[in-house]
Formats: structure tokens, sequence, C-alpha cells
């Protein structure tokens, strides 16, 4: 049932992708070139669009149960695996990150709830149909230089539209609390890019040309948890994802996610987790709605 390697299984961009972008249709085929039923990660995006179907996913330790229409994103540092999936219909686009608005992907990051739900007779429902099922129509044209560019700036006005659907019922009225969110979505990209080498407030504090006290001061207002607490919960979310799904020691672990002294790795573990590091590995993979195929 387990993993025997010391990494977690890592997919490339399909070959067939034009451009850095891939778009599959859901209906009757596979649409993935390889197992999705054993956890994986990506080095690219993945969005869903399911226009019909029920779905059951696992995302990073959370099982996802929805029906049809619903978006799914999915970065790629997070671990995921198909759990069940009965009648489905839509498309699944895959793509570089690089070829993106950047700002878009940091606000997915922030707000983007996996699934996010969808109605059918909206405005926005039918805007997004209509570009996606574009992007596949266009996929199969003969392929050129222009076309391969007309293909992403659709995908970004795809991902844009979607953007703005995420912020719509947002409304900020003070500027300085628009600069306060800002900053905190800033400092969380740096987070997920850094944790491995940055642990001190100060760093990233220093990237972001603010003091360590504001820093420390605004994020902990906006989201009730200091630098230092987020800074060690991205780590333990990827320590936990080499704990199930490889067999590194939890030493090979403490050093791969940034700590160089284990002991205190596994003490922070079990703060923040509850459990120690091989409590959390022999728990899980115990549990069947995470068990391996």
């Amino acid at each position: 049932m387990k993993n025997k390697n010391h990494h977690i299984q890592q997919f490339e961009l399909s070959p067939l992708a034009k451009a850095g972008i891939i778009i599959a249709n859901m209906e009757g085929r596979e649409i993935e070139e390889h197992d999705v039923s054993t956890p994986y990660r990506d080095d690219h995006c993945q969005l869903m669009l399911a226009v019909s179907g029920e779905f059951k996913l696992n995302i990073d330790f959370e099982t996802i149960t929805f029906t049809a229409p619903a978006l799914l994103f999915v970065f790629p540092e997070q671990v995921h695996q198909t759990i069940e999936v009965k009648d489905p219909k839509g498309w699944m686009i895959s793509f570089d990150p690089s070829l993106v608005n950047q700002d878009v992907l940091q606000l997915f990051g922030n707000k983007f709830n996996n699934p996010f739900l969808l109605h059918s007779g909206s405005a926005f429902y039918q805007h997004i149909h209509i570009l996606v099922d574009l992007i596949e129509k266009m996929q199969s044209e003969k392929p050129n230089n222009y076309l391969q560019n007309s293909i992403g700036l659709i995908l970004n006005g795809l991902l844009n539209l979607i953007a703005g659907e995420l912020v719509s019922d947002i409304f900020i009225n003070k500027e300085k609390e628009n600069r306060s969110i800002i900053l905190k979505e800033k400092f969380i990209k740096l987070t997920k890019e850094n944790f491995k080498t940055w642990k001190q407030a100060s760093q990233y504090a220093s990237a972001l040309s603010i003091s360590t006290s504001h820093l420390n001061d605004t994020v902990k207002s906006l989201t009730g948890s200091s630098v230092s607490a987020h800074i060690q919960e991205v780590s333990i979310i990827e320590a936990k994802r080499l704990l199930y799904f490889t067999e590194m020691t939890v030493k090979e672990i403490a050093y791969e996610v940034g700590y160089n002294e284990p002991v205190y790795f596994g003490k922070l573990f079990k703060k923040i987790t509850k459990l120690t590091p091989l409590e959390f590995r022999n728990k899980f993979r115990d549990k069947d709605h995470l068990s391996l195929h």
C-alpha cells in the first residue's frame, strides 16, 4: 500500500500541450495520461470546469465531494488524487503557470475555495462555458503562433473573469484596509515560495520593504495568526505530504522542509497537529478514504 519512493510522484505537462496549454474534454475519455487514482502532484496548474457529474477527490488531506456545475483549481505543489467520479462532463485545462497573470494566481491562492460551485443559469457560468468551449475548438485547429497566442489570451481572460467573480462580493471602504490585504496576500505568496529557507519574520519583512512589527501586526489583525505561525503552517503541510506519500524518515523530512534540528521539528509538528510525525503517518495511512490503490 505504501509508496516506496523518497519523493512524491510529479508529472510534467503533457507533450501534447501546445505552447504550454492543453485542454481535455472529460466526456467519454481519460482526462489524464497517467493513473489519477494514486496521489501525485503536477509541475503545472489545473483548472476544471465540471458541467455535470459527481466527483470525489482528495487535495492535501482534504476529501472534496461535490456535484457539478463547479470549478476546481489545483496548484503545482498540491498533492491530489481522484477517488471516485460518476458521469463527468466538462473540461480540464492544464497550463504552465508562467503563462498567466501572476496577480490572478496569487488571488486564487488566497480566495479560491475548492470546489467553487456554480449556478448554471447565471451569466458568469454562461461566459466561462463559452470561453472554455472556444479554447477546445481552437486547440483542435492547425496550430500557428498567432493561434497559440490567441488561446493564451483567452485563458488569461477566463482566469480574470473567475478572479472578478471571486472578489465581486468583497467591498472595502478604506484605502488603508485595502493596502493591508494586499500586503498580507504578498506575504502568503512569499511563504509558499520560500518556507524552506526563510524561517524568520524579518526575512519576509525585508523582502516586502517594511518593518517586522508592521508585517506581524498586519498579518495578525487580518488572520488572527502571527507571521511565525503562517511560516510554520506552510512547512508542516509539506511535511504532512512527505510523511504520507513517501518513505522518507522524519529526520530526512525535517531537513527537506528547512529544519536542521529534527528534534525541534518533531516538537513543532506535535504542537501544531497534536500528533508526532510517526503518529500522523500511521493514523492517516490507516484511513480508508486516503488509502493508496
